[in-house]
């Protein structure tokens, strides 16, 4: 190890190691390497990165709806506990269509139709229970068009 004497402008002499400058030009070398790989692989990369950035950021994060979309649908379905399936369309008398409540609860919740349908599932999975002669009509039902007498 090497030391260095030289006097301060006062007068007075220092003695002082100056082993740790290897190590101050060898942590420099790296960084300048370090960079040096940052950029080249920013070149040849960046592009994919540019994309899958976006690609992340489109898509939507996991969690719960608003809580006034939320409140929209409930709504609805408070109207409609009894067969709580929205339709995809309605025709009336006279051959209209009126707007499909899916579509109707999409616009007026600002949700896409897959969250609306979503929501649906799960409120029925976990809030519903159609009762015995719901049951029973619907198998009727199935079975009327399996088994006519013609």
């Amino acid at each position: 190890m090497k030391t260095l004497s030289w006097q301060y402008e006062g007068g007075e002499s220092s003695d002082e190691d100056v082993g740790g400058g290897e190590v101050e030009v060898v942590e420099g070398k790296a960084r300048r390497e370090e960079q040096g790989l940052k950029d080249r692989l920013l070149r040849r990369f960046g592009s994919h990165i540019s994309s899958l950035k976006l690609e992340f950021s489109k898509k939507k994060k996991k969690g719960k709806l608003p809580r006034e979309a939320r409140q929209m649908l409930l709504e609805w379905w408070n109207v409609h506990y009894k067969w709580p399936y929205p339709t995809k369309f309605h025709i009336l008398a006279g051959g209209i269509i009126q707007e499909a409540d899916k579509i109707a609860l999409a616009e007026s919740t600002g949700l896409d139709q897959k969250q609306i349908n979503n929501w649906f599932i799960n409120q029925r999975k976990r809030h519903w229970k159609p009762s015995e002669s719901m049951q029973f009509a619907v198998m009727d039902n199935l079975s009327g068009q399996f088994f006519t007498d013609d």
